[in-house]
Parts: structure tokens; sequence; C-alpha cells
């Protein structure tokens, strides 16, 4: 960057947030560094009498564990995308009434998750059931890392619970789908040509009546060679919900052209499922016990509570661990 012909680079922005991204990477590091041998310098000329100054010593120390753990954590983040934000989309499967109530529990599950852990949630086309709950929901959900996290997520999760939709309290089984794509970077060229997309614009509606805008101002957007679909109806603005809508269908047509790069290696891979009905990643059991059990890693825990409040932690550290193994099996 003190090159003179830096600023006349067309790549220069490219540059410049990958320093960002490295020093974001590095300055936590360098400072966990100095604030330790602070720490030990600290220890060294505090007597052993001095309990009020070991006392804050102890607690500091516990505080630096922390962030020293989780800048380990960290680590296993080292995906090409992970640091992207991610389109996110969950839809009902089988099970009627149930599946749409299950995917409103899922939604609520997310969007608290990333509200804890500050990420900004933006629903951008919502589907609701018939009678409840929610056919399929697609959000952005945005912040360093949201990929990373959120990967694991992808595929179908089945709950078991007794039905408060059933006057006979029946226990009932219920499946939806999880979808998460990396967000593209501006950085990353993904070229739609006009002549290739169909734009219909239409009015935003909700159930009973609620939401409709007086003007047509939801938009969805056909890529004709490939046959995605992708709509925004969060907005009243149209120029804005076409905006929304080409970022979500560009991020489609990436992973569209990843998976068919990856498709050689994965026929490597006997072992991974094909994502459909049946084969679930995770189950929730809510009746006749409480559990909720990942089924690639084995990670289980009885606080099924807890888990649909948004506490996803300990499955996201399994799930990254366990491809950290694969990856040095490989």
């Amino acid at each position: 960057m003190a090159e003179a012909s830096f600023w006349t680079n067309p790549d220069r922005e490219s540059r410049i947030q990958e320093l960002k991204r490295l020093k974001s990477q590095l300055g936590p590091q360098l400072d966990l560094s100095r604030e330790c041998q602070e720490l030990i310098g600290m220890l060294d000329i505090t007597e052993e009498s001095d309990v009020r100054s070991l006392k804050h010593i102890e607690e500091e120390s516990a505080h630096l564990t922390q962030r020293v753990d989780a800048l380990e954590f960290q680590k296993l983040l080292c995906g090409p995308n992970d640091r992207n934000s991610v389109v996110f989309s969950i839809n009902a499967g089988a099970g009627g009434t149930e599946s749409c109530d299950w995917v409103a529990i899922l939604l609520r599950m997310y969007t608290r998750w990333a509200e804890q852990n500050g990420y900004r949630v933006e629903i951008v086309d919502r589907l609701m059931g018939e009678e409840a709950g929610i056919k399929n929901v697609t959000l952005l959900i945005e912040g360093d890392f949201a990929y990373g996290y959120l990967k694991s997520e992808n595929g179908v999760h089945r709950l078991v619970r007794i039905s408060p939709f059933d006057s006979n309290k029946r226990r009932h089984t219920s499946f939806a789908s999880v979808e998460v794509i990396p967000e593209v970077n501006d950085d990353i060229k993904i070229d739609v040509k006009e002549a290739d997309i169909r734009v219909d614009v239409f009015r935003s509606g909700g159930k009973g009546g609620q939401g409709v805008n007086t003007t047509d101002s939801a938009v969805r957007i056909t890529h004709i060679p490939s046959g995605l679909v992708v709509q925004c109806q969060n907005e009243r603005s149209q120029i804005k919900n076409r905006a929304t809508a080409m970022k979500v269908l560009k991020s489609r047509l990436f992973e569209l052209e990843m998976k068919k790069r990856m498709a050689a290696a994965e026929k490597n891979y006997n072992e991974k499922q094909e994502i459909a009905w049946g084969s679930q990643i995770r189950s929730y059991v809510l009746h006749p016990y409480n559990m909720v059990k990942d089924h690639r890693t084995d990670y289980e825990t009885s606080n099924a509570t807890r888990v649909l409040e948004g506490d996803l932690k300990d499955f996201f550290v399994a799930y990254l661990k366990m491809q950290a193994e694969e990856r040095g099996a490989g």
C-alpha cells in the first residue's frame, strides 16, 4: 500500500479488505500475548500475602483463558467461505401443519442464536402455512463467520413431540430441511446477464390481509438457464426488493457452481448421506424424554429447551472438530 502505484491498481479495494481481514485475525492474538506477559509480570512482583492482588490476577487469568479458548475455536473456521454471511432457508417437509409449526420453531431458534451472538437477521421471503406455522422462509444472516458456524445446520432436522394440534395428544414426527449458502462476496464476480433473467413484480401479502402493500413492490426473479427462482417481499420498495433478490440469486448461482466443481470429489466420500427425507442430521425429541442428538457427530444433550432457545455452540464445536479430524485423516 506504500507503493505509489497502489492507488491506481483496480484491485486495491480487495487488497484493503484482505489487510483488514488479516489484521482482525492477528490483532486478537497480539493483544492476548501482550496481556499474558503483563499478567506474568504482575504475578512476579506480587507478594504471597497480597491476597487482594492475587485474587485480581486469578480473575484476569480466567478471563484470558476464556479468550484463548475462543481464539482456538476460531481456528477451526478455516474454510474458504467461513467468514461470509449466509443465505439461510428452512422448508417444511413431511408432516403437514406439524412440519410448518416445526419450521416456525426452527426460525425462532436460529434467530435467537443470531441475536445472542451479534448477527443481523433479515427475512427475505416467507410463506405462511395454511393453518399454522411457516411453509418456507429465507433469511439473510449477516456478520463475520456466520457461514462458518451455520454450515453445520445444512440438512434435515427431525422433531418428535406430543402434537399441540392433535386433540388425542398423540406423538408426532415432523421434518424440516435447512439450506445454508455462503453469501457471495463483492470480490467474487458472478455475471448475471439481463437476458438470462425474468423479473416479475406482485403485491406482498400476509395471512388474513395483514401486511398487504398497495403497490406491486414484491419481486420474483427467475434465472432461465439454471431454473433458479428467488423472490423478496420484505421491503415496500421494489428497488430494494430487487437488489436483495439479486443478492440471493448470485449466492445460489455461486453455490450451484461450487456443487458442480465438488461433484467428482464427493464421489470419494461414500459415507456422506444425501440430504433427503429420512436421512436427518439431527433429532429433537421432546417426548417421551428430552434429547437433541446430532447423528453425524453423536453429540447429544438432554437440555432440549436450552437448544431451542438458541444455545447451539456445542453442536457447532462438535461438527467443526469432526471436520478438522477428517481433514487431518485425509
